[in-house]
């Protein structure tokens, strides 16, 4: 515990620039998954080739890509670029089947309410299925969050510095307290934003608070109204 003590400031730099290198592949990969999901989803005919070819993405070990992704592109390994493509990469691959699983759980008969109001398809989209589909969507969110800031540590592999340092730093010099100092950090960084995500979901959907009151599914009825009443 003493090295802990005489070592905050190292601690709480690499945590903040960890949680940096964290979150732009998770809002990333977040971006380029919904218009792959939308795609998956919407024809039927390339959905399984693209949930399969998305979800074999994350089967690429990690220092595997982060060596393969400089060799093919040819930008630097080192450089912290690398290792936010290669999260955004993971990330991808676990929202993909979520985007397209939760527009799947939208109800038809609220889409054809949506429309028979005159929603024309991207405002019917952006208003009414993106958000009913969120519940799913932000589920998927929250296991791509913990496990890009997880598989982040990897970064120090290859030289990006992280929490990673603490791990291998402390291994090498047998310091126990280090690496578990670099373990909690990881841990309190994932927990902190999968709260922060619920929070976030609850205030964007806030219809699904009455869900989880009720104890029971949202009707479709009162999802149509919940949504267009956010809408109007």
């Amino acid at each position: 515990m003493n090295w802990v003590g005489d070592n905050l400031d190292l601690i709480l730099s690499l945590t903040l620039v960890h949680l940096k290198q964290s979150a732009t592949p998770i809002v990333l990969g977040l971006l380029l998954s919904v218009p792959l999901g939308w795609v998956a989803w919407r024809y039927r005919l390339v959905r399984g080739p693209v949930i399969v070819l998305t979800g074999l993405l994350y089967t690429i070990p990690s220092l595997a890509l982060l060596i393969l992704l400089p060799a093919l592109f040819g930008y630097s390994a080192t450089d912290e670029p690398n290792l936010i493509i290669a999260l955004t990469i993971y990330a991808v691959a676990i929202l993909v089947r979520a985007v397209a699983d939760g527009l799947d759980s939208v109800d038809p008969d609220v889409r054809q309410a949506a429309t028979a109001m005159g929603y024309a398809a991207p405002r019917r989209f952006f208003t009414v299925e993106l958000p009913l589909a969120g519940p799913v969507i932000l589920a998927g969110l929250r296991v791509a969050a913990v496990s890009t800031i997880s598989l982040a540590t990897v970064g120090i592999l290859i030289g990006v510095e992280n929490l990673g340092y603490l791990f291998t730093n402390g291994l090498q010099r047998r310091i126990i307290a280090e690496v578990l100092a670099g373990v909690v950090a990881v841990v309190v960084i994932a927990l902190v934003v999968d709260v922060l995500l619920v929070l976030l979901g609850r205030m964007l959907m806030p219809w699904t608070r009455a869900t989880a009151a009720g104890g029971g599914a949202l009707s479709p009825s009162k999802a149509r109204r919940a949504v267009v009443r956010s809408a109007a």
